[in-house]
């Protein structure tokens, strides 16, 4: 069989992981791209970012332990492993687990120690990276000869690393330009920078300005072609069917084809917002751990733990496609005026225009006062930034909070024995592609968020030396704290003062946890 040797794609997995640089980085994946085969980009592509290409294979963590010695010469191909995992993936009924077994013992049996480790990294899941695939981007439009703003923007309309790299590589620049924002199809999700006040906001954006509430909610995209409604998470996930009241009020609209931002949440007999827990249960995507992560919290599907359930209610700030005309790159202004002339007020994230600090002090206090999180101050000039954080968006709330990522957890002692309870936090480095730490807490948690996370961090440990289990980086924590301080403790040379947890993000992705620049922006 022909085609790229896996070996070579290990080999460059390996040499990645080993160089500092991110463009020397860049260059061994754009080599690497440029040489696969047509009928390999796919899985090639998944391969370098860390992933499968298969979202399911049905291999755990527990199927790795006992694998067959490794061959001493490389035999196997990009696409002869693909197709041996999309043969594993595929398995089920009767005697599937022992097939399966077979199959995975075949697969291992025939790669050498290097691809035996790349291919353990892949299943489970150690590789996963959001900033690995920030890397591939740029090589893709390295190996295409395009430009990577032109590939990014792709990316973040496709939502596909590996449909936009066939695009990029079979077809360059024209089949890139054809990826194109589609009804029903989610994507990126504008994002917004922090300032401690709403002044550094109005810097950051210029005046005049718009000053959005910022509900205590989830962050919900909708689709609607026709009767047909589609409900995304920020992070990407169809949630539809969990949120039925929401279908219901964007399907009774006047219009044909919509995609609209916003987010949901679920308010009180007195129309205040009611605890996070109670909305993000009902936005849960993992069944279990979600699910637990919203009990542990106090938060289930009925309010309370009563006879009510849980409502929630829509409320949109954005408008990005109307009957049949995409209005992404119109400013923010033509844009607002296009939704508040489709939607009724009463499904309008609040909404103040803006010219001087005093005006926007008084927004933000508002909004506080009624019980929400606080503002996002907006440049009505701004195009809509697809899936970037820019300076036309600025979040202020009234506490310094972070999205970390958990890297590890340590066995708990006392009160805590036979829990995992103290975190070891993690920011993002765009840079490196992985997580620099920056502490420790166990702050926060109650005993009911520990029995959670105690069964989720056993779900995502790679290792355990008895005393700290290291998990894969995914699970995303929001952490309040007091200040960031100078600490020559911690590999990025900064830690969080008196952190503590607000509560477990199930609507973000490590992707889009808080950046290492981000919290050294903070330091004092």
């Amino acid at each position: 069989m022909g085609g790229v040797r896996f070996l070579d794609i290990a080999a460059t997995s390996a040499a990645v992981a080993g160089t500092s640089g991110r463009k020397a980085k860049v260059g061994l994946l754009a080599e690497a791209l440029r040489r696969l085969e047509p009928g390999e980009i796919a899985a090639g592509a998944a391969y370098l970012a860390g992933e499968l290409r298969q979202r399911q294979t049905g291999v755990g963590y527990a199927s790795l332990r006992d694998l067959p010695p490794a061959a001493v010469e490389p035999t196997l191909t990009v696409g002869g492993v693909d197709a041996a995992i999309a043969e594993i993936s595929t398995v089920a009924g009767t005697g599937s687990q022992a097939r399966r077994r077979e199959l995975l013992g075949a697969l291992f049996g025939a790669a050498t120690g290097d691809e035996q480790r790349l291919l353990a990294g892949l299943f489970g899941g150690e590789l996963r990276q959001g900033a690995q695939a920030g890397l591939l981007a740029e090589a893709i439009g390295v190996a295409a000869g395009v430009p990577v703003t032109v590939v990014r923007r792709a990316l973040l309309l496709n939502g596909d690393l590996k449909q936009v790299a066939v695009a990029a590589l079979t077809g360059g620049a024209p089949a890139l330009a054809g990826i194109r924002l589609r009804v029903g199809t989610p994507l990126s999700p504008m994002l917004a920078q922090s300032a401690p006040d709403v002044g550094a906001a109005l810097l950051a954006t210029g005046t005049p300005a718009v000053v959005d509430t910022k509900l205590d909610g989830i962050r919900i995209q909708v689709h609607r072609s026709g009767g047909d409604v589609a409900v995304f998470t920020r992070s990407l996930d169809d949630i539809t069917a969990r949120l039925p009241e929401v279908v219901a009020a964007v399907r009774a609209l006047p219009l044909r084809e919509v995609v609209l931002d916003g987010e949901a949440m679920a308010l009180g007999p007195d129309g205040r917002p009611r605890p996070f827990q109670e909305t993000s249960s009902r936005a849960a995507t993992r069944s279990r751990a979600g699910g637990a992560a919203s009990r542990a919290a106090g938060g289930v599907s009925r309010a309370g733990g009563g006879a009510e359930p849980v409502v929630l209610v829509p409320y949109f700030f954005d408008l990005l496609h109307l009957d049949g005309v995409d209005l992404l790159d119109e400013p923010g202004r033509v844009r607002w005026d296009a939704l508040a002339g489709a939607l009724p007020d009463g499904l309008l994230v609040g909404r103040t225009e803006v010219e001087t600090g005093e005006q926007a002090a008084a927004a933000f206090a508002a909004a506080l006062a009624a019980g929400q999180e606080g503002v996002v101050v907006k440049a009505p000039g701004a195009a809509y930034d697809v899936g970037r954080r820019g300076a036309a968006w600025v979040k202020v709330k009234p506490r310094h909070t972070l999205d970390l990522v958990v890297l590890a957890v340590e066995r708990g002692h006392g009160r805590r024995q036979g829990w995992l309870s103290n975190l070891h936090l993690g920011a993002r480095d765009p840079e490196s592609g992985g997580f620099v730490m920056l502490g420790k807490t166990f702050k926060g948690l109650t005993d009911e968020l520990l029995r959670w996370q105690t069964e989720r961090f056993r779900e995502l440990a790679v290792e355990d030396d008895g005393w700290v289990v290291r998990v894969r980086p995914e699970q995303v924590v929001e952490i309040a704290f007091d200040g960031v301080q100078t600490s020559p403790r911690y590999p990025g040379g900064v830690a969080l003062r008196f952190a503590r947890v607000l509560r477990y993000r199930e609507d973000k992705s490590a992707v889009e946890a808080d950046t290492i620049d981000a919290v050294r922006a903070l330091r004092v």
